[in-house]
């Protein structure tokens, strides 16, 4: 069975690294007596994968794992099982069983919700969120982007899928494989828009769900593609 896990990753658990979270969530399936598939080989791992890793200092409501299991109990059990094992700063949300032909969670990630907030005497000028909506009315937001290949200039605006700055900034970013944007540098161009250097750790940002596409192409957030296991 495929299983679908979102939780939530809070406080000084934001310094801990996507590798270390992995081998963390290995030892939570152990602890909490998951009934979790194995690999076959010489080197068994568990049947475990993530769906978009998170930058370090970032927290986030909303990231989620696929496991395979042979056997389980209800939803609402599994939460509690798991969260009885989770240390301070990380919890499970849900725990979904999803259909067996669903694809992993990696490979269907489309889009990621950011809510950004400058630190208090970080904030770059007055009048902030004017001034984003004028940033934003912009045909192009050409940045430097720096891949693998080296450094480019890129027009991030089509990935900025929506925005709001009714309370901090609220932006909807393209994220997978296909188109990444990082919250930072979307803050970064803001900054060099205004005109003004964007200081070190000015500003905090948290992760509030990640989707995927549906059928028809739409976006669906990851845990809506399972359902829940009730009790029998």
């Amino acid at each position: 069975m495929k299983i679908r896990i979102k939780f939530a990753k809070q406080g000084s658990m934001k310094f801990v690294g996507h590798l270390d979270i992995m081998r963390y969530f290995q030892k939570v399936m152990r602890r909490a007596d998951v009934d979790i598939a194995y690999s076959e080989g010489f080197s068994p791992h568990q049947k475990m994968s993530f769906a978009a890793p998170l930058g370090v200092g970032l927290i986030s409501r909303g990231e989620y794992f696929d496991i395979e299991v042979n056997s389980t109990e209800s939803s609402g059990r599994m939460v509690d099982r798991l969260n009885a094992v989770m240390v301070e700063g990380m919890k499970v949300i849900s725990y979904r069983l999803l259909p067996e032909t669903s694809k992993n969670a990696m490979s269907i990630v489309a889009a990621a919700d950011y809510l950004v907030r400058f630190r208090g005497e970080a904030k770059p000028c007055s009048g902030m969120e004017e001034h984003f909506r004028e940033f934003m009315s912009q045909d192009k937001i050409e940045v430097v982007k720096t891949t693998k290949k080296g450094e480019s200039l890129a027009d991030i605006r089509p990935m900025i899928l929506a925005y709001d700055v009714t309370d901090g900034f609220f932006l909807k970013l393209a994220t997978g494989s296909e188109s990444n944007l990082k919250p930072e540098l979307v803050m970064q161009a803001f900054c060099e828009y205004l005109g003004v250097e964007q200081k070190p750790f000015s500003i905090l940002s948290e992760r509030l769900e990640i989707y995927g596409k549906g059928e028809d192409g739409e976006l669906i957030a990851l845990e809506d593609f399972g359902e829940n296991i009730w009790e029998s």
